[in-house]
């Protein structure tokens, strides 16, 4: 059974932020107890995130009780500006009042990402309080997401083992790609855990792809299944024609 598809379009990429913005506060207004919000690398989130770090949309977050994770990451030296991690706190976490404690980091080289995946793993399983995921009490609130040009989401590559693992969370991702570096990904399961899941897409580098995983193409980021629909936030340039 496939997740309903909303789709958001913008004139433009700063319009795209705003709305996905709005409908970030939207789908948490109201929310009680801790929320838990998975975050995406990509230029098109920091838009997203750079908003969130100033009002109207800052000022109606419970930053106190949100709690920060990351779909994927590379496994460099923490201060590598390849790191999801290092972005989003330079957009946003940096300016909000997150404690600090509420911030979920994937683990930084020289850690081995097999040891990073299982570390990561056994994070996600503590704030969530159990072993295995119940569907009806899905992990996150909010997944966002971005898409690659290979049709890739998180560090879900296509043709890579990870794509078929359902019995863990987390695993390390080969992405096949030169140069290589080493990444930790979410599973289709922990995904699929989400309340909603955003996808943030700009510019017609965007398009082909997305008319591939529209008409059902054997693509990783068309096999994202969630709780609750699935909102693809696009740029009229990403439109597929």
């Amino acid at each position: 059974m496939s997740s309903e598809r909303i789709i958001d379009v913008s004139d433009n990429a700063d319009a795209l932020a705003d709305r996905a913005a709005d409908w970030f506060v939207a789908e948490l207004k109201g929310r009680p107890g801790p929320i838990a919000v998975a975050l995406s690398g990509g230029s098109t989130p920091k838009r997203l995130y750079e908003r969130l770090a100033r009002d109207p949309w800052r000022s109606a977050l419970p930053f106190e009780r949100i709690h920060w994770f990351w779909g994927d990451e590379r496994i460099v030296p923490a201060d590598d500006a390849r790191r999801n991690t290092l972005m989003a706190k330079a957009a946003l976490l940096d300016h909000v009042p997150v404690p600090e404690q509420n911030i979920h980091e994937i683990a930084a080289a020289p850690v081995s990402p097999e040891a990073a995946a299982q570390d990561y793993e056994q994070a996600l399983k503590a704030y969530y309080g159990a072993e295995v995921l119940d569907p009806d009490r899905p992990l996150f609130d909010i997944m966002l997401l971005g898409i690659g040009s290979d049709g890739h989401t998180a560090s879900l590559f296509p043709g890579k083992p990870a794509l078929a693992v359902r019995d863990r969370w987390v695993v390390h991702s080969d992405p096949g790609l030169d140069p290589f570096v080493p990444r930790v990904t979410l599973t289709f399961p922990a995904i699929a855990s989400s309340r909603a899941v955003a996808f943030l897409a700009a510019g017609a580098d965007k398009r082909e792809t997305l008319s591939k995983v529209f008409a059902g193409a054997d693509l990783p980021s068309a096999h994202v299944e969630a709780a609750g629909p699935i909102h693809w936030f696009l740029d009229k340039a990403a439109v597929p024609g």
